[in-house]
């Protein structure tokens, strides 16, 4: 059975850095793609960035690009998302997501490509 835990959510100023972790109980953990996704109440569950299996594909969506950073640690089986220069419309629960995919470099950018998910982590950024 899969399981994914988030964790490194909190309250945080606008402009500020937070790393979300997400260990994952999935072996082997290179084949699976990850991806996170943010939630805010009232709204849909969105695409934020994927990471395919080897690690060499990233994917974000164009409010995270240029200020998150996805990774995976294969040796700990754990997926990162480093945020900086937080706005306040970044305020959501996040969600990790896993895939098992035969593909490397596959990277997933839509919820309905993931059948695993994490129970998420809230994150808030005040202005």
């Amino acid at each position: 059975q899969v399981q994914l835990v988030e964790s490194g959510g909190g309250l945080v100023q606008a402009g500020g850095s937070l790393r979300l972790s997400c260990a994952a109980s999935i072996r082997p953990f290179n084949q699976y793609a990850m991806g996170w996704f943010r939630q805010a109440p009232g709204k849909e569950r969105d695409f934020v960035a994927t990471i395919s299996p080897s690690g060499y594909r990233t994917y974000y969506s164009d409010s995270a690009k240029g200020r998150f950073i996805i990774s995976r640690d294969s040796a700990k089986g754990t997926v990162y998302l480093q945020m900086n220069s937080l706005k306040p419309e970044d305020t959501a629960g996040y969600y990790c997501a896993a895939r098992a995919t035969a593909g490397v470099d596959d990277a997933y950018l839509s919820k309905n490509d993931y059948s695993n998910w994490g129970q998420g982590t809230q994150v808030t950024v005040s202005s």
